[in-house]
């Protein structure tokens, strides 16, 4: 591809007021509206009138800039061009958002959060965020922390954390199932140097509470990796219905656990380098797995001491040295253990260990979450960063409702896919008969999809 004319044969005006860059908000919108996004934040917001007047209005302006790909409250200027004005009512400034954000303390935050929940479960009243599971399949909830890095020391609550990057600490509860991409329950902004697992358990607490607005029933296992190996975490997960898998810390308990492991309980599994012997329908693998009883906590009183499987995959030591000339005299290995409570006939012990591998899906959400909307934490204002991370989270869900209701490879893609491909669609606005039509480019690649969200979030009331 080149340039098809001679640069003194081309000029540029910037006057088209009846054109806008991301027709796609147009739908996006439209469902956000109906999921009941501005009444939520009005019933639920008590941000002061000064700043806080017409918050559904605003927390909706957000929330469009962001599934647009703004990252900052600067880039909220997007939605103030062209035809826009023609499209959306009360398309705010940066200056006035950015306003209504500083206003807000931690309690406004927690408010956002109520909001978030019910939005999401109004989001899946509209589309299968997590598909069709039945009763017997699982639906995993991943919890784990990820830095966002700022830079200065204007940002309240910025420190190293154990990344050695300056940066705000947030932690993320997702939701998915065998075949769905995530959606996030729950979310929690912590200071740069916070633990891991501080505040987890209210974190799982709330997961668990707005999981059961998006899906009804049916088994529920939470995954975490060892930061959150606690009581607490633990704990929370059970009192709320759902099992554990979690890894564990090395800890001289769990030494001893795996020591005393039988070396023929040991089984190959599919693993990095792996070949499958049809002939003898096994793994020819250098991991193995096996799994032992174990009693967690055993530091607390009896009632509180938790009772499961400890599984454990090992894979052979490397000798750096065998190039050398020194052979090892007897292999050993390095250990990878986790502790769950779902029961061997529910999954056996090589299943238990592919299932808790999966929990590496919540590193695609931060991937996700930090090439959009976090990949700034705006103000210096730990109140309005935090209110921004959940703003954040209702875009990132409402996106991926939108994928959902797109169909064909949208439902699971990245958000940055449906935004660059469904979102960010130039339209010219022109009016008949008092109806508003877009023109949207000829052969554009993706017109079947964007027709089938636009028809689909635009249908006709049905019938009482």
């Amino acid at each position: 591809m080149e340039v098809s004319h001679k640069p003194s044969a081309v000029s540029v005006s910037f006057d088209e007021a009846n054109l806008v860059s991301s027709a796609g908000l147009l739908p996006v919108l439209t469902l956000a509206r109906d999921a009941g996004l501005h009444e939520l934040a009005d019933e639920w917001l008590t941000v002061p009138t000064d700043k806080g007047a017409n918050a559904g209005l605003k927390i909706a302006s957000l929330v469009a800039g962001m599934v647009a790909g703004a990252d900052s409250i600067d880039d909220m200027a997007l939605l103030r061009h062209g035809g826009m004005k023609r499209l959306f009512n009360a398309c705010y400034a940066p200056s006035t958002l950015g306003s209504f954000l500083r206003s807000f303390t931690f309690g406004h935050v927690r408010q956002l959060d109520a909001v978030a929940s019910r939005f999401l479960g109004n989001l899946a009243g509209r589309a299968p965020l997590l598909g069709s599971p039945t009763a017997a399949d699982f639906v995993f909830v991943d919890v784990d922390d990820t830095i966002i890095e700022v830079h200065g020391y204007a940002k309240q609550g910025s420190g190293y954390g154990y990344s050695g990057v300056r940066g705000l600490n947030a932690l993320l509860a997702t939701a998915s199932a065998d075949g769905t991409a995530p959606v996030i329950l729950a979310q929690r902004l912590r200071k740069g140097a916070a633990n891991s697992a501080r505040g987890a358990k209210r974190l799982v607490t709330d997961a668990l509470s707005t999981l059961q607005r998006v899906h009804a029933g049916g088994r529920v296992l939470c995954r975490f990796d060892s930061a959150f190996y606690s009581h607490d975490s633990v704990a929370a997960a059970l009192g709320g219905g759902a099992q554990v898998s979690v890894t564990v810390r090395m800890d001289p308990a769990v030494k001893r656990a795996i020591a005393g492991i039988p070396e023929t309980a040991w089984k190959t599994i599919e693993y990095t380098d792996a070949v499958f012997d049809e002939t003898t329908n096994t793994w020819v693998s250098k991991a193995e797995v096996a799994e032992t009883v174990f009693t967690a906590f055993t530091s607390r009183k009896k009632a509180e001491q938790i009772t499961g499987r400890l599984v454990v995959r090992r894979i052979p030591e490397l000798n750096p040295k065998a190039t050398d000339g020194q052979p090892a005299l007897f292999e050993t290995h390095r250990h990878h253990a986790f502790f769950t409570t779902v029961d061997a006939a529910v999954l056996d012990t090589v299943a238990a260990d592919k299932t808790h591998r999966k929990h590496a899906i919540i590193e695609q959400v931060n991937a996700d979450l930090k090439d959009s909307a976090l990949a700034h934490l705006p103000s210096g204002v730990f109140a309005a960063n935090s209110a921004w991370l959940v703003a954040a989270v209702m875009a990132y869900n409402l996106t991926r409702t939108a994928g959902i209701l797109a169909a064909g490879p949208f439902g699971k893609a990245r958000t940055g896919t449906v935004r660059r491909k469904l979102i960010n669609v130039p339209a010219r606005i022109a009016t008949s008969a008092r109806k508003i039509r877009l023109h949207l480019p000829e052969a554009w690649p993706w017109q079947t999809a964007w027709e089938e969200l636009f028809t689909t979030v635009h249908a006709p009331p049905q019938a009482a």
